[in-house]
């Protein structure tokens, strides 16, 4: 049973497909060639479902960061005898244009160890386990490389010498001195595919230093950002751009299936799929921390994705990275899950729930992303007009609401606020979508919206906006009302939300809890940590109005949960500070810059305001 703690995890990706690494150097989660495909390494979830380490023999002391505005790895390895560095990284491969980071990525894992000091005696040990762990593989070598075959792929491990495989398992041990280095890589290539040769030392190290030059290319022309939490929110942007599937523009929710909310729980769901709500929360974080290019990528995979959906049902709220539609869910009882967190779970039963909030993350984005769409074209014009009026006429119903219950769906407010949100900003770019003839009716309905949400969503016992119509129980997502211009965070009934949130919503550490999971309102058993989109949200709405020195504090709460590489879990378990949920969060990364953004910019109102 996997135990180790999910924020003892980097990430890596090439864009493509996304793996995780051990403070002591054990990939433990990697599938290849989409993040979305069976994994070849899975001890995340189960001791017995892959893993390749590379370590030094008896143990050793490490450090580890990201080589600087890369997602390359560095571990450093001291023991009295020396000094290692590890150097991982998934290749991008060789284009040399950062504005088409990843384009031409070989599906590689690059992994290099390097003696700085002395000398260490090093042993590697690679487990493929394919198709999450049901697969043990036939092997055969071919002069430095290692052919692994069984299921829908080979994969080919590239050695620095000659193994010969055993116990369904590659193994070597060596010593590296000073100066000395010894590379390794991993290819994976489909059944019918001819077999790539084995990487040389030399390859693999100028794969290594393409895929750095690449990063560093990427950020220095992206990240601008110049403010509080500078180092935090350009990492962030390099994470939620490392979470984007290049071929596509699909942006997943995280890059790990079932890790989860609670250990020992059922609430395990599988996150490698694009969530039009996610992916447009993450086009807007960008905005921020690294000037998104992909735009246009990003809206023309929603268009053509959705293209086919009927008009007359509700916008599918997810799509596979692909494009595709069914993602049905399903279990896989071979895997034990993190700490023994089962069931685990491929696929995502909530893809045909109705989310009438999606509307309205859409359209936001693209009136954020205006000035990069520029000039949209007819298809583009078509599916937001299309979006606007779905929210026009749907906006009533009952649905399952952005936290996605499992229970009876409801007359959620977020769901109905997303509404309001989808017309009011599709009539501020009515001329921009070539329907400036329609910006009337559409006002008018919004204010329709206006009037059921402060007549309906206001609770005057909770003394709240609550979770939906006619009830009194509290829920985070009402932190949104300010945050996107529904009300200003200075009215009274938001602030009234606000305190009540901190007072009722909040755990012992200050961070805040989605909803109260006790009322029974999604429909699934047992309870969860504090959510850091919310947390972040706080301290977002704090700082519009005007409460700054309590923003920084509950920003300042929850970063601390920041792990050594500058990476978050969707939740934090509220008894140990451990972070929960699948890793690294799209959400929570995006919750970050968002909130950094909001506190700088309340800065500089403020010294405006002192010096005009």
């Amino acid at each position: 049973m996997s135990t180790l703690a999910i924020g003892d995890h980097a990430l890596l990706s090439d864009r493509h497909s996304a793996a995780l690494v051990t403070r002591d150097g054990s990939v433990t989660w990697l599938c290849f060639p989409r993040f979305d495909s069976e994994s070849i390494f899975a001890s995340l979830l189960d001791d017995d479902a892959g893993h390749w380490s590379i370590r030094p023999v008896g143990g050793a002391t490490s450090t580890r960061a990201y080589v600087d505005g890369t997602m390359v790895l560095r571990t450093s390895f001291h023991t009295a005898e020396g000094t290692v560095e590890l150097l991982d990284a998934m290749e991008l491969g060789p284009s040399s244009d950062p504005h088409r980071l990843g384009e031409h990525a070989p599906h590689s894992l690059l992994r290099s160890v390097h003696c700085t000091s002395g000398q260490m005696t090093i042993e590697t040990v690679c487990r493929p386990r394919p198709e999450y762990g049901l697969v043990v593989p036939a092997f055969s070598t071919a002069g430095f490389g290692v052919v692994a075959a069984g299921g829908s792929g080979r994969i080919t491990v590239s050695m620095p010498e000659q193994v010969v495989p055993s116990d369904g398992e590659i193994t070597l041990q060596f010593t590296v001195h000073a100066g000395e280095t010894k590379a390794f890589a991993l290819q994976r290539t489909r059944l019918g595919e001819p077999l790539p040769r084995p990487y040389t030392q030399g390859e693999v190290a100028a794969g290594l230093e393409a895929t750095i030059a690449g990063w560093q290319s990427w950020s220095a022309i992206h990240q601008t950002y110049d403010g509080p939490w500078r180092e935090l929110v350009h990492q962030s942007g390099r994470v939620l751009q490392a979470l984007s599937y290049q071929p596509t523009g699909a942006i997943v929710a995280a890059a790990t299936t079932s890790l989860p909310e609670e250990i020992g729980g059922e609430r395990n769901w599988d996150y490698r799929y694009s969530w039009v709500r996610d992916a447009s929360f993450t086009m807007q974080a960008l905005w921020v921390a690294a000037c998104p290019d992909e735009a246009h990528e990003f809206f023309s995979f929603m268009t053509a994705a959705a293209a086919h959906s009927r008009p007359d049902r509700h916008l599918q709220i997810m799509f596979g990275i692909g494009g595709e539609h069914d993602l049905s869910e399903r279990t896989l009882p071979q895997l034990s899950g993190w700490r023994g967190s089962a069931p685990v779970r491929v696929g995502n039963g909530a893809w045909d729930q109705p989310q009438l909030d999606v509307y309205g993350e859409l359209l936001d984005a693209a009136l954020v992303l205006r000035d990069q769409l520029g000039e949209m074209n007819q298809a583009t014009r078509t599916f937001l007009i299309a979006l606007a009026d779905a929210a026009a006429s749907q906006w009533q119903q009952k649905d399952n609401g952005i936290w996605e219950i499992r229970g009876a769906p409801k007359h959620f407010l977020f769901s109905k606020l997303m509404c309001w949100v989808a017309l009011d900003r599709a009539v501020r770019m009515a001329g921009q979508l070539h329907a400036t003839h329609r910006a009337k009716e559409w006002a008018e309905t919004a204010n329709n919206i206006r009037v059921a949400i402060l007549d309906q969503g206001w609770n005057a016992q909770a003394g709240a906006f609550t979770q939906s119509f006619a009830s009194p129980d509290l829920d985070a997502a009402a932190l949104m009302i300010p945050i996107v211009g529904f009300l200003p965070a200075s009215d009274s009934r938001v602030l009234s939300t606000v305190d009540a949130i901190i007072e009722r919503l909040t755990d012992e550490r200050g961070l805040v809890i989605r909803y109260q999971t006790e009322s029974g309102v999604d429909g699934v058993t047992g309870n969860e940590g504090s959510f850091l989109l919310c947390t972040f949200w706080l301290a977002q709405v704090l700082a519009d109005a005007g409460r700054i020195d309590e923003a920084r504090v509950v920003f300042d709460r929850v970063v601390k949960h920041v792990n050594d590489v500058g990476l978050l879990a969707e939740e934090i378990d509220s008894t140990t500070g451990e972070q929960l949920g699948n890793f690294p969060q799209a959400f929570s990364h995006v919750g970050l810059v968002n909130a950094a953004w909001a506190i700088h910019q309340a800065e500089r109102r403020i010294k405006t305001a002192r010096t005009s």
